[in-house]
């Protein structure tokens, strides 16, 4: 039977020693952390002494230090203190151990990795880091010209073979726009290759996210142990944009989101704590990822894989979200600092994206009534990547934005409700701006997906309306997405109006369900509906 254990860093951090059940509370916090630390520093020195003592048992000998790395104390007072080494001021990889002793301090046993004694008969190398750090960099594979390459030398001991190496970090881009390092070590004597690997690992980390509640995001461990946002699987990375304006930003500024514990963000609303906004933004542009994957085998905005970079915290109460082309990249604004806090719900993140979708396909003009379909395909797909995430905190709905901009921003049931947007099309449709001629493309979605009149969905009151007293009845959003999709990646051309939108997606419900099929009689009637003939 085990014994639990506890970790004396991580209590004495948060200024609480813990022995069996019993807590001191936070009020005698710096006792305790006094406390703590006399414990760890006894259970170190004891540990040091083991170790001279028992030198043949670890293989330490001249020429070596200890570095310590972490120190655990079980409940009954056993320690374990886990040490590195470094061999005439070089690390040794594969020479660390840990110190098992009793609560008095006297040696109980060791864990060991496999280097036993280390002594080299010099650490001068024969080959220079120079020339090792121009072989690393032609053996990297994917990364961009630009990588930049590090040596370092090392005792590489991890096979149980103490020699003299160069450990050679080369750091760029990976294969999905993503921050990437490979790690090559090679012999110093002879250049021969020993090993290499990649410097990041995947991680899951926990975000308590500003608008779906807990959530689980895709992280990487860096080389140091700290955790960044950078998603391994879609290759997206998030930024704090320092409040840079959008005209400012370039993909390379701001500065990268990392954490010591992977755990981001306090979940509430107008935080201060900056992660609570990127934890939103990584989240989301993995679910919009996911989407456009799951929903119709799209890798990626530009179905090439590559991931975005997502910047947040843009600009001073700049209460807006917007995707950029040029930088390949998503900005969101921290809101107006009143009553909109930032912009980074589900259906926003989605739409924005949604916005490099319809760059790299139908390249829909932004103005006339091109650049209403162009903000209709962004309303009506962001929304659809809410209903793909079906989260429970940010309930699907055919309200656009209204986690950000409560009580919505658009909506689509009857456009006109924000007193702005059209509901159904006339010769002045054209003249509006881009997100009010939006209108008529999304009260077509509604209608195609859930038909006219009075309903409730999902706790929210719905009753739309047809321009030509028309009764229609819908397909269902995933048919009416699905439809929308094939006729923007497929039929539409960057100077489509909505009569073309018509067409392209006749024809795309013809090529999904047939012309004979309910699917096309209702995406006929829902066009008819809003006075596109």
């Amino acid at each position: 039977m085990s014994r639990p254990f506890l970790a004396l860093s991580a209590m004495v951090a948060a200024g609480v020693i813990t022995t069996g059940a019993m807590a001191v509370p936070a009020h005698s916090q710096t006792n305790a952390v006094q406390r703590g630390n006399s414990v760890r520093d006894t259970a170190i020195s004891q540990a040091k002494a083991n170790v001279t003592r028992h030198a043949d048992t670890f293989g330490f000998g001249a020429g070596q230090s200890l570095q310590v790395k972490d120190v655990v104390i079980d409940a009954d007072g056993t320690q374990h203190v886990r040490f590195e080494r470094t061999y005439r001021g070089l690390p040794v990889v594969g020479g660390d151990f840990v110190v098992h002793q009793n609560a008095d301090g006297s040696f109980k046993g060791s864990a060991r990795a496999k280097a036993h004694k280390v002594a080299l008969k010099s650490v001068a190398p024969a080959v220079d880091a120079k020339g090792t750090a121009a072989g690393a960099l032609k053996r990297t594979h994917g990364l961009a010209r630009n990588a930049k390459s590090t040596p370092e030398l090392i005792v590489w001991a991890a096979d149980g073979s103490p020699r003299l190496a160069w450990r050679t970090t080369v750091q760029g881009v990976g294969d999905k726009g993503q921050p990437h390092g490979e790690v090559f070590v090679t012999d110093a004597t002879t250049g021969a290759a020993i090993e290499n690997y990649d410097v990041e690992r995947e991680a899951t980390g926990t975000g308590h996210s500003e608008y779906t509640g807990d959530v689980s995001i895709d992280t990487t461990q860096q080389a140091d142990g700290t955790f960044a946002l950078v998603d391994p699987v879609r290759g997206h990375i998030t930024k704090d944009a320092h409040n840079l304006s959008s005209s400012s930003l370039k993909s390379t500024s701001g500065t990268l989101f990392t954490d010591a514990d992977n755990i981001w963000g306090d979940g509430r609303k107008f935080s201060t704590d900056r992660a609570t906004a990127a934890v939103d933004a990584h989240a989301n542009t993995a679910e919009t990822f996911d989407y456009y994957k799951t929903t119709f085998g799209r890798n990626g905005i530009k179905n090439d894989g590559r991931g975005a970079t997502v910047f947040v915290h843009v600009g001073t109460n700049w209460d807006n979200a917007q995707w950029s082309d040029s930088c390949f990249c998503m900005m969101t604004g921290d809101g107006n600092g009143s009553t909109d806090p930032e912009q980074v719900d589900l259906d926003t993140m989605g739409h924005e994206m949604t916005h490099g979708v319809t760059s790299a396909t139908a390249n829909l003009r932004y103005s006339g009534e091109s650049g209403g379909l162009n903000e209709a395909t962004s309303d009506i797909l962001g929304t659809m990547v809410e209903w793909y995430a079906n989260n429970p905190v940010d309930t699907p709905d055919y309200l656009f934005s209204d986690q950000s901009t409560p009580p919505w921003l658009r909506r689509f049931d009857k456009p006109s409700l924000d007193g702005r947007s059209a509901d159904c099309w006339s010769k002045s449709v054209g003249r509006l701006d881009v997100h009010y001629s939006s209108g008529v493309g999304n009260h077509w979605f509604y209608l195609a997906s859930e038909g006219s009149g009075a309903k409730t969905i999902n706790g929210v009151s719905y009753d739309s309306p047809t321009c030509n007293s028309s009764t229609v009845t819908g397909i269902g959003n995933q048919k009416a997405s699905a439809i929308w999709y094939r006729a923007l990646t497929v039929y539409m051309t960057s100077t489509t109006d909505y009569k073309g939108a018509r067409t392209a997606t006749l024809n795309a419900a013809k090529d999904l369900y047939g012309a004979t099929s309910p699917e096309y009689a209702a995406v006929a009637a829902a066009w008819s509906a809003v006075k596109v003939s």
